[in-house]
């Protein structure tokens, strides 16, 4: 390889440098953000965990947070549905994990009553707590192709999808497991996998808040 060449490439090998530099700065940043407005609800999760006799689970809860609103909203758990059967009905982050928490801790106990696993519980805090039967009834173990057929064959029709209709949906998961996409009122079959690296980030920054 000529001088020339070597320039060129070293030149390429630079700028992809900076690249992934700059881009992984920025991934680190943004996840700090998140988890500081995260944290903010860190005594009002204690409270609520410790009120529903599951304190053991409270970076789970946490990492339901930053996977519901990343803590930028008054109902930092998306907690209205499960409480009214309607969204945008709570306005108040102290109702919002009382009502979250103690739905999470209904999912938990029943899934321990069927003999299924804790992910299976936290499938069920987005498609509703007849996952667990579902789960129960086909191996009691969460599954992501479970919960792609629960979410393509029960809920999205039951919701009104008869036709089974996608839309896009870009993330880490969604974009390995089928390049992105979800059910149109199928809930999200990629939560429980979130949930789980989102409660990794919480275990790994713990120090940091």
């Amino acid at each position: 390889m000529n001088k020339k060449k070597k320039s060129v490439l070293k030149k390429v090998l630079l700028l992809i440098s900076i690249m992934v530099l700059t881009l992984g700065g920025y991934y680190f940043y943004r996840n700090y953000q998140i988890l500081k407005q995260v944290y903010q609800y860190e005594d009002q999760v204690e409270q609520a965990v410790e009120k529903e006799n599951i304190p053991q689970y409270k970076n789970l809860v946490l990492s339901v947070i930053f996977t519901e609103t990343k803590g930028e909203n008054d109902d930092p758990m998306q907690s209205s549905e499960s409480k009214s059967g309607y969204p945008n009905q709570i306005e108040e982050s102290q109702e919002s994990i009382e009502q979250g928490v103690a739905f999470l801790a209904t999912a938990i106990k029943k899934a321990e009553a069927e003999g299924c696993d804790l992910w299976t519980a936290v499938q069920a805090y987005n498609f509703g707590l007849d996952y667990i039967d579902y789960v129960a009834e086909n191996g009691k173990t969460n599954r992501l192709e479970l919960a792609e057929q629960y979410s393509k064959d029960t809920l999205s029709p039951e919701l009104g999808n008869s036709q089974r209709t996608k839309y896009r949906y870009l993330s880490f998961q969604s974009i390995m497991h089928n390049g992105g996409y979800l059910y149109h009122n199928g809930g999200n079959f990629f939560y429980a996998d979130i949930v789980k690296a989102n409660e990794n980030k919480i275990k790994q920054t713990s120090f940091l808040f």
